[in-house]
């Protein structure tokens, strides 16, 4: 297939082009007719026109300004579709009107992981994900404790959605072909545990020095100091030398309100 645009490499572009998943990703969407879609790096508008066709409205935020003219030719004459220009991690994407429901996106690989992270308590009305994703980062939302996969975004995504479903994809579906898998993730919101902002930044200081144990991690970021942190672990059931990937995503909320 030759592609109406060269791709941007420094952009990272692999452009969705097989119409055939289109259907899988309406069915883990579960779209219907009142749904209103944030699709973030709408590409050459494929996802765009078919999300268009089925849902009342479509924000389709693309960093690209090159792929206006396409998009718009893709499009053709539907009015429920609003065009964004610019970087989806630094719009005020909760601003949208009207608000988005559902998250649908073969989102660029990156900025995936924190868009996804920051859409968790940044966008609150969005109720649903079903994104397109490097395989290993769609393995990461959903990964259990003690696994190399098991970071500070799986404790963030479980905390605040459950899966609902998961399809490998193909490279094949690509122009260009990427040198990864894909695939797409289904989540649902589930809410979020009260205090959240609290919880996030124990989550994110606790995994950003991944090889040391959770009192010293949290006495790096200035959180607590290694006694305390050893003291709140033990109190939890856990020992002093206990590292942020043994513990699941509950341990993260009780951990966080310990240390308030």
């Amino acid at each position: 297939m030759t592609l109406p645009v060269s791709p941007n490499r420094d952009l990272g572009q692999h452009f969705l082009v097989d119409e055939n998943i289109l259907g899988v990703i309406g069915r883990l969407a579960e779209l219907g007719a009142d749904d209103v879609v944030l699709e973030v790096g709408p590409g050459l508008g494929v996802l765009t026109r078919f999300l268009a066709d089925r849902v009342a409205h479509v924000h389709g935020v693309e960093l690209d300004r090159a792929l206006e003219p396409h998009l718009e030719a893709m499009l053709g004459k539907r009015t429920n579709v609003n065009l964004l220009f610019g970087d989806a991690l630094r719009l005020d994407l909760e601003a949208l009107d009207p608000s988005p429901t559902k998250l649908v996106a073969n989102l660029p690989y990156n900025i995936a992981t924190p868009l996804i992270v920051e859409s968790l308590d940044g966008l609150p009305s969005v109720e649903r994900w079903i994104v397109m994703v490097q395989r290993e980062v769609a393995d990461r939302f959903f990964a259990k404790p003690s696994t190399k996969a098991y970071g500070a975004v799986s404790v963030l995504v479980q905390l605040a959605a459950e899966r609902t479903g998961f399809h490998p994809v193909a490279r094949t579906v690509f122009r260009p072909r990427p040198n990864v898998d894909s695939a797409l993730v289904a989540f649902r919101r589930t809410g979020l545990p009260d205090e959240y902002t609290d919880v996030k930044r124990v989550v994110e200081a606790a995994f950003a020095h991944r090889r040391k144990t959770l009192p010293n991690s949290l006495e790096l970021a200035g959180i607590a100091e290694r006694a305390r942190g050893a003291e709140v672990l033990v109190s939890l059931g856990r020992a002093p030398e206990t590292r942020a990937e043994e513990l699941a995503p509950p341990e993260f909320v009780a951990l966080a309100e310990s240390l308030r």
